[in-house]
């Protein structure tokens, strides 16, 4: 790691650190059902909660004019206080957001005006400066779709707004970690392989957990290993929605039924890359990158189960979510020291 790139470090792994609370507030966000209590978005003047009584007032009639008041709150004794708690977590999940923009482009231009940025880390950070911008434009995509006529957002969109809020972890991470090592090493080609599709499964994975999340779908075969009725694939699987692609992508059990699935698969391709790096000649990260990627997905494996045991409670459904952040952590890491 050349000394010169410290800083520069420092403020990639600073915005990995606020991208992992962003992405922990917005699974509170939607476990809490909280994220279409703001009806509007404005850059500035949503930036600070309502400050008087009056403006909290006008805020619950705002929201007392779309779906989700209309046809699920105006019947649960819905009161203003009850209004503030979902509003909360709605405008924190927003206010992190502008502070990582805020916290990438002040740096960015300092460190270019500075001269501290080569022109390959210059075009990596204005890749992310787009990811970043277009992840905004995902949220309020996202929240669009709950205003209209359905009082809940498109599972299609959320699983798209967290799936690219990891992607953009991940690209991050993966800039700063070539400034750590700058130095190549040699490339194990079918280890780099493998933890490549075991990649591309776990971020197919990640997505179909944005659609369980998005279809409440952990709510319904609440049993493990088999789902409802003793049976492997659920007979529901089959009926929900017009042709098996339909129900595997809209259904609550077709998309469960692909999430538990594909967690054996991911488990699978992990163990096979652990098992197959024994073959081969190692470095010292190399062998930590494996082994902790190994620990965690059975964690993550164990956390799933429970999740579904137990009707995702919101600390489970959380702790869920964010071990699947340091899976894909690992992961990133782990291809990382294997590529380069």
């Amino acid at each position: 790691m050349k000394k010169e790139n410290n800083y520069v470090i420092i403020w990639l792994l600073s915005g990995c650190l606020l991208l992992f609370m962003m992405v922990v507030v917005g699974g509170i966000t939607r476990l809490t059902n909280s994220g279409l209590s703001m009806t509007d978005w404005h850059l500035v003047t949503d930036t600070f909660p309502p400050l008087t009584e009056e403006k909290w007032a006008h805020a619950f009639e705002e929201y007392k004019k779309f779906p989700e008041y209309q046809k699920i709150n105006i019947h649960n004794d819905f009161t203003l206080s009850d209004y503030k708690f979902i509003y909360f977590w709605e405008w924190f999940h927003r206010f992190i957001g502008r502070i990582i923009g805020l916290a990438f482009i002040v740096p960015f231009i300092y460190f270019l005006f500075k001269k501290r940025l080569s022109t390959e880390t210059i075009k990596k950070c204005v890749v992310l400066l787009f990811m970043g911008g277009f992840q905004g434009f995902l949220g309020w995509f996202m929240v669009r779709s709950g205003l209209i006529d359905n009082p809940d957002v498109s599972h299609f969109r959320l699983a798209l707004h967290l799936t690219f809020a990891f992607i953009t972890f991940a690209y991050t991470l993966w800039v700063a970690l070539d400034l750590i090592y700058p130095n190549k090493s040699q490339v194990i080609v079918p280890l780099r392989n493998l933890a490549r599709v075991a990649l591309v499964f776990l971020v197919i994975q990640i997505i179909y957990g944005g659609f369980v999340a998005g279809l409440n779908a952990g709510l319904i075969h609440n049993h493990w290993p088999l789902m409802s009725d003793g049976q492997f694939i659920h007979e529901s699987v089959f009926i929900e929605k017009s042709t098996l692609f339909l129900n595997f992508i809209e259904g609550k059990s077709g998309v469960q039924f692909v999430h538990r699935t594909m967690a054996y698969v991911v488990v699978g391709l992990i163990l096979a890359l652990y098992f197959t790096s024994r073959k081969h000649l190692l470095s010292v990260l190399q062998k930590r990158g494996i082994k902790t990627l190994v620990v965690i997905v059975f964690l993550q494996f164990a956390l799933g189960v429970f999740t579904l045991l137990y009707g995702v409670p919101l600390w489970l459904g959380l702790l869920h979510q964010v071990m699947a952040f340091f899976l894909l952590t690992a992961m990133t890491f782990s291809l990382h020291r294997l590529s380069k």
